[in-house]
Order: C-alpha cells, then sequence, then structure tokens
C-alpha cells in the first residue's frame, strides 16, 4: 500500500477546485499521476496546502512528517497537486517545482510526484 500526502495550492484549492474532488476522482479511477498505483491499494495519509505565497512547503511537510510519526501514519510519497502546477503556469506562483521537488526528496527521504489528477 502507498501511503501518500498531497500539497495543494492555498490560492487555488476550494476557490476553482472545490474540495479536491479532481484529486479524489483521479485517485479512485488511477488517473493522472495515480495511474501509478493501478496495481496497489492507496491511503492518503494527509492533504495540506503550500502555506500560501510564495510558499512555505518545507515546514508545512515537516509538521505533516513529525505528525505521521506520532500518529502512526507513515507516508512513502509526497505529491504536489495539480493545482500548484496550475499556479506556477498561470497565476505567477513564484514556487519553482523542479526545485522544490529536489529539496523535499533531500530532506525527507521520501519521492515526489508533480501534479495529481489530468483535469
Amino acid at each position: 500500500m502507498a501511503g501518500i500526502i498531497i500539497v495543494s495550492c492555498k490560492k487555488i484549492k476550494d476557490v476553482t477546485c472545490v474540495s479536491c474532488m479532481k484529486c479524489f476522482k483521479a485517485m479512485r479511477e488511477r488517473q493522472g499521476e495515480f495511474a501509478r498505483y493501478r496495481d496497489e491499494d492507496l491511503d492518503v495519509v494527509a492533504m495540506g496546502d503550500c502555506g500560501d505565497c510564495p510558499g512555505l512547503v518545507m515546514p508545512k511537510v515537516a509538521l505533516i512528517s513529525d505528525l505521521a510519526k506520532v500518529y502512526d501514519r507513515e507516508f512513502d510519497v509526497i505529491h504536489l497537486g495539480a493545482c500548484m502546477v496550475k499556479a506556477t503556469l498561470t497565476a505567477k506562483c513564484p514556487v519553482d517545482l523542479q526545485e522544490l521537488s529536489a529539496k523535499l526528496k533531500a530532506k525527507f527521504g521520501k519521492e515526489v510526484v508533480i501534479g495529481t489528477h489530468p483535469w
């Protein structure tokens, strides 16, 4: 079973992407970046946002990681939501997703996937 956390864009989540329904649909149907889990169960350990512009992803993921240990809810993969991708492409989000991905992987030792759903 893959334990995942999803980090979303604070400005887009629940504005144009109501309640992350697209992410949950893609998980259920194994579409988009969730296709990689086609043959395994998924456990959504946590969902959080980036902390608003210019982003506080590193400390937010550190808090999630600490709480995951306390509650015995370890995760294997960090997904940077499709909303974060959209924000960098259309809303002048200053976060460099490739750089952030590398930093997250180096600090937490987890796989990082840029994206979630295909819509």
